[in-house]
């Protein structure tokens, strides 16, 4: 497998003299991922910027047959429409729940994180996923998550209305998916936990990718030394690799624990 990060916080780490392959950064996430049969697009992630770096990295999105949108907030959302205007034919996987709902924030102040862009002109290219299923013969799509582990304490200040109607209320990620094929297990930011995500996956996972939704200044280090001694336990073989809401400082801890603990921030491409 191959990947290129598309969109995330933080610039490449070495960057050289000539930088017009250097991808530009925003507060989101996007992954172009190619198997042996597929072309994926891991989120898209707040804006347009994903396109303009994957130009710059040679990747062709004409040629992406499925996009999967791990969870409704704005910032793995908000290219989908441009992806959309871009690709003619690609199937988008997401859970029904993230449609017509709103998503909010409290960090900082309350303000919304939703994607007002409307779809209703693709919908017929939208495959809705509720319960656990298998797209396309090798594309596992998880949603049944319990919780054994901790939720990360960032949750705490996310929001969602149901509806307009509604009240905001907490948000219990109900919206959230993850994928797995041949190995690898895509979680987007981990809302449902790290540990959680991982334990509801019948499969041996080879690798895990995505953001892990450990903010810097929320879990404690002897927290943080919990998750990353589960790891190293149940996962011995497992490699990681992270970027975008997992802290540098929640990556730091985690990494002297995991060797094996790889960032976004230090590459742009990744053969798996």
């Amino acid at each position: 497998m191959n990947c290129f990060i598309l969109s995330d916080n933080r610039p490449p780490l070495h960057i050289k003299e000539d930088t017009s392959h250097v991808c530009c950064t925003e507060h989101g996430l996007c992954i172009y991922l190619e198997t042996a049969r597929h072309k994926l697009l891991l989120d898209t992630g707040a804006s347009d910027l994903f396109l303009k770096n994957a130009e710059r990295l040679g990747v062709d999105l004409s040629k992406v047959d499925y996009v999967f949108i791990s969870h409704g907030h704005r910032d793995h959302l908000g290219g989908l429409e441009f992806f959309l205007k871009v690709n003619k034919t690609a199937k988008v996987i997401m859970s029904p729940a993230i449609l017509g709902s709103r998503y909010y924030s409290e960090r900082n102040s309350l303000h919304s994180i939703t994607c007002d862009s409307s779809f209703d002109s693709f919908l017929g290219r939208f495959v809705l996923i509720e319960g656990n299923r298998v797209v396309d013969s090798d594309l596992h799509i998880i949603t049944q998550f319990v919780h054994p582990y901790p939720m990360p304490k960032a949750n705490e200040l996310l929001k969602v209305k149901r509806n307009e109607a509604d009240d905001l209320c907490p948000d219990d990620f109900g919206h959230e998916m993850a994928l797995y094929i041949d190995g690898l297990l895509y979680l987007g930011c981990a809302h449902n936990g790290l540990l959680n995500i991982m334990d509801a996956s019948p499969f041996p996972l080879n690798c895990v990718l995505g953001g892990f939704h450990l903010l810097d200044g929320f879990e404690t280090p002897q927290e943080l030394a919990a998750i990353a001694d589960v790891l190293k336990t149940n996962y011995p073989s497992c490699k990681f690799i992270t970027g975008h809401c997992t802290g540098s400082e929640a990556f730091r801890l985690l990494k002297q624990t995991r060797c094996d603990m790889m960032s976004f921030h230090s590459m742009q491409y990744i053969h798996l």
